[in-house]
């Protein structure tokens, strides 16, 4: 049955997603995959399908924040996707995180009211633990950058103490902040899908968000090399599970 939103169906026949944020960003994937194909474009929700070293992968946006990203997870379950991996861009929360480099999140701050509509704000936010280590062994044979530990997702750059809140979770050893990991990991978890998420640093620690983001939209070099990276991580991790070599 085609799914309302994302308009794709169980025909696809496909079982790994890489989900970037940005719909412009599935054209950068559609670089690194062979035979890409222009599915569908619906609403936040450009889609298309290629294979990756013979694996199939589908490439899809899910636009800003958890809501959405909610949806994307749930109508990818039904149509067979088993292994989602988020490649998106977040804030670093600490000074030894460079521009372009990348963080492996291994569990979510849920400060999103999407995936609260979920579950208590007890239930962890946490990436399976295999496609995370897939994940950390392909940064380390590529030679990227990365640094693993915990991300925050929010709903909101536009809020009156911003710094303050940064602030706290910085000191809390937090690595990075962006608006849809929670959601991600959260869903996932509950409708049993194997998920996880890198995101490309492109706001230093300290700095103003807003002309950080305006200078990685204008392509500055060491976060468009990032977004590159995190492509190819993921998809490197995908080749990885579809062999069987998961490391649990």
């Amino acid at each position: 049955m085609i799914q309302p939103h994302i308009q794709l169906d169980e025909s696809l026949g496909i079982r790994y997603a890489i989900l970037p944020g940005d719909p412009a960003r599935v054209s950068r994937i559609a670089a690194q995959l062979d035979n890409p194909e222009e599915i569908t474009f619906n609403r936040e929700y450009r889609s298309l399908k290629g294979t990756y070293k013979g694996v199939p992968i589908l490439a899809m946006s899910t636009g800003m924040g958890g809501a959405s990203m909610a949806i994307a997870v749930e109508e990818l379950k039904n149509i067979g996707i088993t292994h989602i991996i988020r490649i998106g861009s977040c804030g670093a929360l600490q000074k030894n995180i460079g521009l372009g480099d990348l963080i492996l999140v291994s569990g979510a701050v849920r400060d999103d009211g999407a995936s609260r509509t979920y579950a208590q704000d007890t239930y962890p936010a946490v990436a399976d633990p295999g496609l995370l280590l897939a994940c950390v062994q392909s940064a380390g044979e590529l030679s990227v950058t990365s640094h693993v530990g915990i991300a925050r997702s929010h709903d909101s750059f536009y809020i009156d103490n911003q710094d303050e809140i940064n602030e706290y979770w910085s000191k809390q050893g937090l690595l990075g902040s962006d608006m849809e990991t929670a959601a991600l990991l959260t869903v996932a978890r509950l409708r049993g899908l194997k998920a996880a998420s890198i995101l490309n640093n492109v706001v230093l620690w300290g700095e103003d968000t807003f002309e950080a983001i305006g200078s990685y939209v204008e392509g500055e070099s060491a976060p468009a090399r990032g977004e590159r990276l995190e492509i190819t991580v993921a998809l490197e991790a995908f080749v990885k599970a579809e062999r069987g070599e998961l490391p649990l």
